[in-house]
């Protein structure tokens, strides 16, 4: 059965979504500081301006400590939960082991446990539903 992507990649979705609910406040509250100091100041309320110190802003903040932290914790967190396909053993390898570790355990009945166990929980087609 296929996880859909929503279930597969749901750590990197929830990142997702916090990264963006905090640039949109940052933009949010940096327009209201924006306006309220053009307005002190007496100078006109343009976009330009507002866009060009807020990505300013943004920029410096991508550089601080605190959020370079973030990233390595959040950014190594997603990577291992992900895992790449070297580093995930395949079926057919874990139940090698797990038998060799069973004979090793147990000579005299390993076969007749690995065939018991082989019988209960006989093997599905990964195709089939």
């Amino acid at each position: 059965m296929k996880k859909s992507i929503w279930k597969l990649y749901g750590y990197g979705w929830v990142t997702l979504g916090f990264f963006l609910v905090s640039l949109l406040g940052h933009w949010v509250f940096g327009w209201f500081t924006y306006v309220d100091e053009q307005t002190q100041f007496g100078h006109p309320i343009e976009f330009s301006g507002y866009a060009m110190q807020m990505g300013r802003d943004t920029l410096e903040n991508w550089q601080s400590e605190f959020l370079q932290l973030l990233w390595q914790i959040g950014g190594l967190a997603f990577l291992l939960y992900v895992g790449s396909p070297q580093s995930k053993e395949g079926d057919e390898r874990v139940e090698a082991k797990i038998d060799a570790i069973l004979a090793a355990v147990d000579p005299k009945n390993a076969d007749k446990v690995i065939g018991e166990i082989d019988r209960e929980y006989a093997r599905q087609q990964a195709d089939r539903p």
